[in-house]
């Protein structure tokens, strides 16, 4: 009688685990996104360096400022102009928007007070989505949009994107 229980509860075990799988990687993520909103409160820019990927996100941004500076409108010579000094002004951009005091509005943004203490490692994991290619993205709501997105890169989760609005991004 016990002997198909004994069958069915590794089987059972195996099911939760791969249905948890996202979950786990949410919760292990939490703790590294968790020191990163406390670098961002602190202003404590060496352990907000260890969990950004800089070149990634300066890249993203600089591609989203870039794309933004061709789109926008005038006449030949102003979009050639843009074309030309684009890249440049979005570097020096993205230099000076990858910095704890300017993500703190994005931390506001998800109701992170610096008045409040922030929540703790499983309610952060709560906001994060596991994405298919083994990243995670914190989201507003818990269908919403991924706003930031985090890689996992020598066993810390780094912030490695950005998809809200740029303008979100002030001192």
């Amino acid at each position: 009688m016990f002997k198909p229980l004994r069958l069915l509860i590794p089987l059972a075990l195996v099911l939760t685990l791969t249905a948890c799988a996202g979950g786990a990687q949410r919760l292990d993520a939490a703790g590294d996104v968790h020191t990163l909103l406390t670098a961002i409160r602190d202003g404590d820019e060496a352990t907000f360096d260890r969990h950004v990927d800089r070149q990634a996100l300066r890249a993203q941004i600089e591609a989203r400022i870039a794309a933004e500076t061709a789109r926008a409108g005038g006449n030949d010579e102003m979009r050639a102009l843009g074309a030309l000094l684009g890249p440049a002004i979005a570097k020096a951009a993205s230099e000076q928007l990858v910095r704890p005091q300017v993500f703190r509005g994005v931390a506001e943004y998800y109701g992170y007070d610096a008045a409040q203490p922030l929540p703790g490692r499983v309610a952060i994991a709560g906001s994060l989505k596991a994405l298919d290619d083994g990243r995670v993205c914190a989201t507003r709501t818990k269908d919403g949009p991924c706003l930031l997105i985090f890689t996992q890169t020598e066993g810390v989760w780094r912030l490695s994107g950005f998809e809200g609005e740029i303008d979100m991004l002030r001192r």
